[in-house]
């Protein structure tokens, strides 16, 4: 972010700031950056509300872009509610120490070392996420998989138990006709030797 600067090359780039702010309306997008010699304006439309800010052209967009989000919420959170109801300007005046602090984290080169630690410890999350949902996509795969063969299974013990119910029977009946053959075939040899 630019540190606080003297003389005309301040006065030009409020005056560009300005100039920035009347020539935005509802159709703008709500993230841009716009060159402005060495620096680069970053804005972010939120809610009717533009934050700005001015930037040497080297430092890191999505530092900037994270920054104006980061004033964005806080300033939401602190007077999002009242935004609608101000008639005087510089009713947010207070919240330049909230502004002041947030540059300070986000120029401290200690800052910006831990955020992109942050940032990489977040993608390291990410990724271990995505792998655990793969998992379970894949641990749903092999429920499915087990269900049909489950499934299957119920079908076959059924159609075994059927296949050994008329097993019994066809058994039964033939140890009966075997019995009923053996009584005939004693009752016919009584009859003709004995008798």
């Amino acid at each position: 972010m630019q540190e606080e600067q003297s003389g005309p090359s301040l006065l030009e780039y409020q005056t560009q700031a300005k100039q920035l702010f009347r020539k935005m309306n509802s159709d703008s997008p709500s993230k841009g950056s716009l060159e402005t010699g060495p620096y680069l304006f970053h804005y972010f439309l939120e809610r009717g509300i533009c934050y700005l800010a001015l930037c040497e052209s080297s430092f890191s967009k999505r530092s900037a872009f994270a920054y104006l989000e980061d004033l964005q919420l806080e300033f939401t959170s602190q007077y999002g509610h009242k935004v609608d109801t101000v008639s005087r300007p510089y009713s947010f005046i207070e919240f330049d120490n909230y502004i002041q602090k947030a540059k300070r984290t986000y120029t401290d080169s200690r800052s910006r070392r831990n955020l992109t630690q942050l940032d990489s410890e977040l993608k390291d999350v990410q990724r271990i996420m995505v792998q655990n949902i793969n998992d379970v996509l894949l641990r749903g795969e092999a429920l499915s998989a087990l269900d049909d063969k489950a499934s299957n299974l119920a079908t076959l013990s059924q159609k075994y138990k059927k296949d050994a119910h008329y097993l019994n029977v066809k058994s039964s009946y033939v140890k009966i006709a075997g019995i009923v053959v053996i009584i005939v075939l004693v009752l016919l040899f009584l009859r003709y030797w004995i008798f």
